[in-house]
């Protein structure tokens, strides 16, 4: 375990995660909105439609589209899809 800044609110925490305990459930929460939005979405969309749309951060959305939970979704996306777009807020 290490010391962390969360990086949805900012707090130090000890933990191995990238989120404090606080935050992890308005993750997981997140995290299934964007994979209902994206389930239910026959077009390519921009990342601040998605946003808009789902109610997701963008900040959030680059960083969920980096692990491994949403590697199905880069795929059905394609070569234009989250790989060439980092937004940093």
């Amino acid at each position: 375990m290490k010391f962390n800044k969360c990086v949805r609110c900012g707090c130090f925490f000890a933990s191995s995660d990238d989120v404090c305990p606080s935050c992890k459930s308005k993750d997981e929460i997140d995290k299934l909105t964007l994979k209902n939005y994206l389930d239910n979405t026959d077009t390519p969309v921009s990342l601040d439609s998605i946003s808009f749309n789902s109610g997701v951060e963008l900040k959030n959305i680059n960083r969920f589209m980096e692990s491994k939970e949403f590697s199905n979704y880069k795929k059905l996306l394609g070569n234009d899809g989250f790989e060439n777009v980092k937004i940093n807020l």
